[in-house]
């Protein structure tokens, strides 16, 4: 009897949620239909290919297809552990994206807190409109500037070269200078866009409280750190739990488009190798299985921010 009453609660809810959507939708069609573009999107580059995943469990032959090829369990999973490379991927990885997290978080947010003191609207809006455009610079003309301008007859390398009294070398074709190039551009080309949900977390706290502190007599400096960082920490909070559940994926993107062998040492990460391992040498189930490995190994870490999160601030995703 008891288990009846659970599943017929259980039911019942189930209709109440369906009933629910279908009346918002009814209510709000236009935004559904907005919203249905972003969904679909969803559905069929990240959802659906996740079937793919199998082969990350099998000797995949393409003409075999995903149900013909022979199952090999975990062989590439240990494979991969087993490797010489192991530990430099892990190590690149995790060493890239926390320089990149530790360096480069803070600096949108700085930003927006320093642009939200300046008066003159028309000021800026220049600015922010100049920060923003790096964001828009194609991947591969931004990689082409670095080469540029990292090369021994490019400026930095001669400035560099003036600063610490050595000669001139082409910066990028060593692998001590790789992390510090690549965090820094990675800073420049996105802390301006990535202020701009700071600026909209910003435009939303109440100006009384700004007023009501003027009358108290506190300076700028107490009115950012009473007002201003309290009223947008739930956003800072947010985005650093996101944030460290991609703590260890690094976009191949630019790492294939800046490293050399030369700068394997440094530069080589998880996905730059399956990369190498899934698409140029063919091993598909392999780069399947170390993808898969790091996706558990983020979707782990992301759980985990947002437990510790949830305890201490009562701030998280879900």
């Amino acid at each position: 009897m008891s288990t009846q009453l659970v599943t017929t609660k259980h039911l019942l809810k189930k209709e109440s949620v369906g009933k629910t959507l279908i009346k918002n939708i009814k209510k709000h069609p236009v935004l559904y239909i907005m919203a249905l573009p972003v969904f679909l999107y969803f559905v069929i580059f990240h959802f659906f290919p996740m079937y793919g995943l199998i082969i990350s469990f099998q000797r995949y032959i393409p003409a075999k297809g995903l149900f013909g090829s022979p199952w090999v369990g975990l062989k590439y999973f240990t494979d991969f552990f087993k490797d010489m490379f192991f530990w430099r991927l892990i190590r690149n990885t995790f060493t890239l994206s926390f320089l990149d997290l530790v360096f480069g978080f803070p600096v949108p947010i700085i930003f927006a807190l320093l642009l939200n003191e300046l008066t003159s609207s028309k000021f800026k809006k220049i600015t922010q409109t100049i920060t923003y455009m790096p964001h828009f610079i194609s991947l591969v003309v931004v990689c082409g500037l670095i080469f540029t301008f990292t090369r021994s007859t490019g400026p930095i390398a001669q400035i560099v070269a003036s600063w610490t009294g050595t000669d001139i070398t082409n910066l990028l074709g060593q692998s001590q200078n790789f992390r510090t190039i690549f965090v820094s551009t990675n800073i420049w080309q996105g802390f301006g866009w990535g202020s701009i949900i700071y600026f909209a977390a910003l435009s939303g706290i109440d100006p009384s409280l700004y007023e009501a502190a003027v009358i108290d007599g506190a300076k700028r400096m107490k009115q950012v750190i009473y007002i201003t960082l309290p009223g947008i920490a739930p956003t800072i909070i947010i985005l650093l739990i996101l944030r460290l559940g991609q703590i260890m994926s690094v976009g191949f993107e630019k790492i294939i488009l800046l490293y050399s062998p030369a700068t394997y040492e440094t530069a080589d990460v998880i996905s730059s190798y399956v990369y190498r391992k899934g698409l140029l040498e063919l091993n598909f189930s392999f780069g399947t299985a170390v993808g898969l490995f790091n996706s558990v190994i983020n979707f782990a870490l992301i759980l985990m921010a947002n437990t510790v999160s949830r305890r201490v601030n009562q701030t998280s995703l879900w």
